[in-house]
């Protein structure tokens, strides 16, 4: 097959594969589904993160960066949000800290797993890669702010007994949560838009030479050397039907998983794992397509992509998550239990610390992709082993 028709060829399964996975939705969702029918999803399941990545690549193609990582973290954020909410109406014995669970979860896996993974792929591939330091700094204490704001002072207020907040206080952190997500988005995407660029690798610039910025950003993308970047933006029609498209791969990313989560939980069972590991398994469902998008541009040498992916995919998790489980908490039949546990509150601390040592110097190694890595292992291994 030539090259134009194996891009045909290409481009008709992503634009098929995520309609073909809503199909089996109607007879499969909430309900028990034999072994055969397990298989079919899983299989659905793996089109539609390879649909919604291609999707994804091609509105950031069209909007540049850093609108392009906007794209992808907000929407998975907003179906994520619309699953706790559904899982939570539901109620069940874990359904209080379900939205605690999820979000210290996404929070996890984006700030050391995609970040980690993206580090290290970029390093093995180009031996050290470069980033800016200003714009990735500003996202990583974003992060840590909303993170100890709505998870870590509930396990501190009077209020209330317990890892929860009154009323007023939910309200408080809602509104900064918000306030801070839209205050991170405007400088991202208006005010200080060179900072979450890409940058040069001939212009990195260590911190300490002559009082300089650490980096020099791109904003001309024909200066990067992949050969998607030189290829022509695809037209706006071709950018809406993948932004819908988009959209459609990602609700059933959201509905499959739904859907593999009772196979999933009966694993979890048969292993002797606890019942909260199911929403790590879901988690990491749900973020494949950010992830695979942000390896996808750890490869091409383009690591700012990658870290506005997984910083920002964390700040839009809490940053959206917590304001609307807030509302949603008027009408929930549960308490809404946000406080960590003394192991997630360190996990958080030792991330933070991590983080910043990584993202101050503008440039990183293997050795600091690997660092996150195990603390995404040490994540999941004390999600299995409380």
């Amino acid at each position: 097959m030539n090259p134009t028709r194996l891009r045909t060829a290409l481009a008709r399964w992503t634009v098929w594969a995520p309609i073909l996975a809503l199909l089996p939705l109607p007879f499969t969702f909430g309900k028990h589904i034999g072994a055969a029918w397990i298989v079919v999803v899983a299989v659905l399941l793996c089109a539609s993160v390879l649909a919604a990545v291609h999707h994804a690549e091609v509105v950031a193609h069209r909007v540049g960066e850093p609108f392009g990582s906007l794209v992808l973290a907000v929407a998975v954020t907003v179906i994520e949000v619309a699953l706790i909410v559904t899982l939570m109406v539901s109620g069940g014995s874990d359904a209080a800290t379900l939205a605690r669970d999820t979000v210290f979860s996404a929070a996890m896996l984006t700030c050391n797993g995609i970040v980690g993974v993206s580090l290290l792929v970029g390093a093995l591939r180009h031996n050290t890669v470069t980033f800016n330091a200003e714009g990735t700094g500003a996202a990583l204490a974003c992060v840590l702010t909303v993170a100890t704001t709505c998870l870590v002072l509930p396990n501190f207020t009077s209020s209330v007994s317990g890892p929860e907040f009154s009323g007023s206080q939910l309200a408080f952190a809602a509104v900064a949560s918000l306030a801070l997500y839209a205050l991170f988005v405007l400088t991202q995407t208006v005010r200080h838009r060179d900072f979450f660029l890409p940058v040069r690798r001939e212009d990195y610039r260590p911190l300490a030479q002559n009082g300089s910025d650490a980096t020099a950003p791109v904003d001309d993308p024909a200066t990067q050397e992949s050969e998607g970047d030189h290829a022509p933006p695809p037209t706006s029609r071709a950018a809406l039907q993948s932004l819908a498209l988009l959209l459609v791969s990602l609700v059933a990313v959201v509905g499959l998983a739904k859907v593999e989560s009772k196979p999933i939980e009966d694993g979890v069972s048969a292993l002797g794992l606890p019942n909260s590991f199911v929403g790590v398994i879901i988690a990491l469902l749900v973020l494949a397509p950010e992830t695979l998008a942000a390896v996808n541009a750890a490869r091409r040498d383009r690591v700012q992509i990658s870290l506005n992916l997984g910083y920002g995919s964390a700040m839009a998790s809490i940053g959206l998550t917590i304001p609307v489980i807030a509302i949603a908490s008027i009408w929930l039949p549960t308490d809404l239990h946000l406080g960590l546990g003394d192991t997630q509150i360190v996990l958080l601390g030792i991330t933070a610390v991590v983080g910043i040592l990584t993202v101050v110097p503008g440039r990183a190694t293997r050795l600091q992709g690997a660092i996150h890595l195990l603390l995404t292992a040490a994540f999941i291994f004390l999600a299995a082993n409380p």
